[in-house]
């Protein structure tokens, strides 16, 4: 529950600082006091968006802090999955610069709007006019029966997660594998698009038979074929100018390796060149021998030529296709129109794998969808007597509520698809709240579906901002019960403008302009005895009061 409210620096508001009663708080004021600024100011503590204009003094940044009591309401695990340390108290801040940059923490700990949010909606309820409207809504509506009927709490049947958490898994497993069949099956129509062409493309490279170094050789070779002749007739010089000429090299070597042996006798340096002479004499003669062999092997071959050339014509025409220089390249693009057309040859495969796995998610969501919509027809009969039941306490006994339901194809929420129809006169025959509620009826409508969900809910905090709206007389004294009743279990935070509910809050709040010399601020401040009979007074008869409406006051607080 909250223990204590700041707020510095914000629209109308100066500073103010309250401290809520943990049961029921009622804040009144006249019209334009600041009491819907302060409900702003809470929106921002719990996530909304912050605009610098609604700073009070423009050169200073607004703080906005609330301190909770979270001892009783067993949050340790929304604070586990948001990495923060949790704590029987837990203070929200928000701060606003001038400059419009805004900063959210959590126990003093820095974190993202969304984070504070989240933990935010754990915290506190906070009950709009707008909110009434929303009761108009179907997606609200089956919300709200989801709520009634348990179905957002934990389970154990379920899993250990609530029957719509479930449910909500289960339904996102099987709209994921329907994302992955439709992405295959189109994949599958591009694919077959371009699979004709891939597999004449790897055809043509398969049929190529290409090696990775063959290339190198291929050019290598038919530079030796195409001069053939010329090197055939420069090895056989070669070989001449070794072996065969008057002055050949060998000859000459043996000659000096003979002489330099005679004179051995004189020097070991001499026997050293000696052996250095026949080493290089044995060096020529292998040089001679592998020049000849190379000679007799060399011939033209004009069939071997043309070969070659085709061969090499080939390898440059896929080049050319391909747009690239190597055999290397041409590898990989085989490799990768292989597995092109591999993988549509697989995708047949994969598709019915998909498909299997997605027509059984698509059974068990059905399961689960009619789980989720038999405990929810089976609320409904419950649901629609206990509204009956409050709303005609509430100055409506000729009230009809009737749940209306059909079947739909599996949504996000299940395959229900409710309307909760609505009459507030005999003899009416219900129709939509949006059509047949007036305003005073949506209020009370709301204020009873709160009050049959205040107990199914954990929310320490509940703020309701003139649900009393469009009622009146012992209505609003009956209203003003009901909150008490609902405080019993949570603390209630009520902005009313009835004076039947004003008396049954706990503390009473009252929210006053002050004018200064240079603008007007908003103050609060927590009324006592007297000061509840006075402003319970002012509600009653206006400005000025009379003996009557002092009295009154004093037997509505008595109540």
């Amino acid at each position: 529950m909250l223990i204590d409210l700041k707020i510095k620096n914000y629209a109308l508001i100066e500073q103010l600082e309250m401290h809520p009663s943990p049961v029921l708080n009622i804040i009144t004021g006249e019209t334009g006091a600041g009491k819907s600024i302060m409900l702003g100011a809470i929106g921002l503590l719990l996530g909304n968006r912050a605009d610098t204009k609604l700073l009070f003094n423009q050169d200073q940044k607004c703080v906005i802090e609330g301190v909770f009591d979270i001892s009783q309401y067993n949050l340790q695990e929304v604070f586990t999955a948001e990495d923060l340390d949790f704590d029987n108290t837990c203070i929200l801040r928000r701060e606003i610069s001038p400059s419009g940059k805004s900063r959210a923490f959590v126990n003093d700990t820095p974190v993202t709007l969304d984070v504070i949010r989240k933990i935010g909606e754990n915290l506190m309820d906070v009950h709009s006019q707008h909110d009434t409207l929303q009761l108009g809504d179907t997606s609200y509506q089956l919300n709200i029966l989801d709520i009634y009927a348990g179905n957002t709490s934990l389970d154990i049947y379920a899993g250990n997660l609530s029957y719509l958490k479930a449910y909500s898994e289960t339904y996102r497993t099987y709209k994921k594998l329907e994302s992955d069949y439709k992405k295959l099956e189109d994949q599958l129509a591009q694919s077959q698009k371009e699979l004709d062409y891939h597999t004449f493309l790897l055809n043509e490279l398969d049929e190529a038979n290409l090696q990775a170094e063959e290339q190198e050789a291929l050019e290598d070779e038919l530079k030796q074929l195409e001069n053939a002749e010329d090197i055939k007739l420069k090895l056989t010089q070669a070989v001449q100018s070794l072996t065969e000429s008057d002055f050949n090299i060998t000859s000459a070597l043996k000659d000096t390796a003979y002489l330099i042996g005679q004179l051995a006798q004189f020097s070991s340096k001499y026997e050293e060149l000696r052996t250095r002479t026949e080493s290089a004499l044995i060096e020529l003669n292998d040089i001679a021998g592998e020049l000849e062999d190379a000679e007799r092997k060399t011939e033209a071959d004009p069939q071997r030529t043309l070969e070659v050339q085709e061969r090499l014509n080939m390898i440059y025409t896929l080049q050319r296709k391909h747009q690239v220089q190597t055999i290397a390249e041409l590898l990989t693009i085989q490799e990768d129109l292989q597995q092109k057309v591999g993988s549509v040859l697989n995708l047949d495969t994969a598709i019915a794998k998909t498909k299997k796995e997605m027509d059984a998610a698509y059974q068990e969501v059905l399961k689960k969808a009619k789980e989720l919509s038999d405990r929810r027809q089976a609320s409904f009969a419950k649901f629609e007597q206990e509204l009956h039941d409050l709303v005609a306490d509430l100055g409506m006994p000729n009230a009809r509520i009737v749940i209306q339901h059909k079947e739909a194809q599996p949504s996000a929420t299940g395959t229900d698809e409710i309307n909760i129809l609505f009459s507030a006169n005999k003899g009416a025959q219900p129709q939509t709240l949006v059509k047949a509620a007036s305003g005073g009826e949506f209020s009370r409508l709301m204020l009873s579906v709160k009050y049959m969900l205040a107990d199914k809910t954990a929310l320490p905090t509940i703020v309701f901002d003139e649900i009393d709206t469009g009622i009146s007389g012992e209505v609003a004294v009956k209203v003003g019960r009901m909150m008490q009743q609902m405080a019993q279990k949570h603390q209630i935070i009520a902005i009313s403008h009835l004076p039947q509910i004003a008396a049954q809050g706990d503390y009473h709040y009252f929210v006053y302009k002050e004018d200064r010399e240079d603008r007007t601020i908003s103050r609060i401040k927590q009324l006592n005895e007297e000061e509840r009979v006075n402003e319970i007074a002012h509600m009653i008869a206006g400005a000025n009061p009379s003996a009557n409406a002092y009295q009154s006051a004093k037997e509505l607080l008595s109540l």
